[in-house]
């Protein structure tokens, strides 16, 4: 960097992380980027180190580094939501199976299913692949009570018990092992993520794909942070959601550049692996198809998108706004910039090995350290001395972008 651009730079930064809907404490998130942090500055070749936590609500930490010879200061906080779900959704067997037959009843009716799958396969198989899994589960859980009922009915032939008493005996044993076998896998699920997953599935089909009253608080909650920040005299104050909080993030943003006050100049969003076809495709979700109007349509929030197509579970390369239905025209659409993180490029042969078919990792490696980094370098971007519109400035998005606009529901589109 020369000297010409040092005043430029970017030295203090915000950072708000708006995680999907993980099962996992927020503190997990700090200790992923004290530790890839260093191993991206190690293959790099900059400095880069955590400072210990700002101590403002909420979860965060402070980040001091030096890169291209700037020194920067960085404040993170992770905006929670999942709490939210976790209460809106109740966590019993019974009730998961129900939210299982409601939510694919509603995308399969929508025409959603369909029309996401057109999209790209692989986001929608990872959404049904929990539907599967709890249906696996029951059937193994029904085989066992059956077996171990009519095994207690043949033991009890083979005794001389016979009579209506020891049919409703046997069958109090096939049921309490069928329940048994189900809380056995749920006390597992950590392994499964089947309940975790279905219930991030069924909050967004809750709704029809509107966002719940407590979310549309929390998010407003967001917004007021994000409006706090721009007005504290950081360089530059950038939102990341990942993930489920790639919509929140953009529904956030939207809502600052609604507000009374003159849209902020420092601010910047940065949408990783996202999904939000799962929600904007649903025939009520007007609220987030106009914010995805309202964000592609403007010039003063700089807005990259980053996906992988080696990301199975995020709507690799599809743009949210134009396949949502709700861009204009391709030349009225000023973003997002849709850039790809070319996992098969920028992670070694070996590395690509051990992670191609560990699909969780992967939908986290955009927060990770690359050992072939290319234009996209997560830490460069939190912590560097170049604001999110400076380091993207003139370049062209994927070339394999889908642009697609499949999406039959366009209220709320401007």
């Amino acid at each position: 960097m020369t000297q010409q651009n040092l005043t430029d730079v970017v030295r203090r930064r915000r950072i708000f992380y708006i995680p999907g809907l993980d099962p996992v404490h927020p503190r997990r998130y700090r200790e992923l980027y004290r530790v890839e942090s260093a191993a991206q500055a190690e293959i790099s070749g900059y400095e880069i180190a955590l400072r210990g936590e700002p101590g403002r609500d909420g979860f965060g930490w402070q980040v001091a580094a030096v890169i291209d010879g700037v020194e920067t200061a960085t404040d993170v906080d992770v905006l929670t939501w999942s709490d939210i779900v976790r209460s809106s959704m109740s966590q019993s067997i019974i009730a998961t199976y129900l939210h299982l037959a409601r939510t694919l009843w509603r995308y399969v009716r929508s025409g959603a299913l369909w029309r996401l799958m057109q999209l790209r396969k692989g986001p929608v198989i990872a959404a049904l692949c929990p539907a599967v899994m709890l249906s696996v589960q029951l059937v193994l859980a029904l085989l066992s009570g059956t077996v171990l009922g009519g095994a207690a009915i043949s033991l009890a032939g083979v005794l001389g018990l016979s009579g209506h008493a020891t049919v409703f005996a046997s069958a109090l044993l096939g049921v309490a092992l069928v329940v048994g076998v189900l809380r056995l896998f749920k006390r597992h699920d950590a392994k499964f993520f089947a309940y975790y997953l279905m219930h991030d599935y069924a909050d967004a089909a809750a709704h029809h794909g509107a966002y719940s009253p407590a979310l549309t608080v929390r998010i407003a909650q967001f917004s007021d942070k994000v409006r706090e920040a721009c007005a504290a005299g950081y360089d530059e104050v950038l939102v990341v959601g990942h993930s489920s909080g790639a919509h929140l993030a953009i529904s956030a943003l939207a809502d600052v550049l609604r507000g009374p006050a003159p849209a902020p100049k420092n601010l910047a969003l940065l949408t990783l692996g996202q999904v939000v076809p799962m929600l904007s495709f649903l025939p009520r979700a007007a609220r987030l198809r106009g914010d995805l109007a309202l964000m592609g349509h403007q010039d003063t929030v700089a807005w990259v998108d980053v996906s992988a197509p080696g990301d199975g579970c995020a709507f690799a390369l599809c743009d949210p706004v134009a396949v949502s239905g709700v861009a204009r025209s391709e030349a009225a659409q000023t973003g997002p910039l849709v850039l790809s993180a070319a996992f098969r490029q920028t992670l070694s042969p070996t590395r690509w090995h051990h992670l191609r078919w560990r699909f969780s990792q992967l939908h986290f490696q955009y927060l990770c350290a690359f050992d072939r980094p290319g234009a996209y370098d997560y830490f460069q971007i939190t912590a560097g001395p170049l604001s999110l519109a400076q380091r993207f400035a003139g370049r062209a998005p994927s070339k394999s972008r889908i642009t697609r606009g499949l999406n039959p529901f366009r209220e709320g589109a401007v």
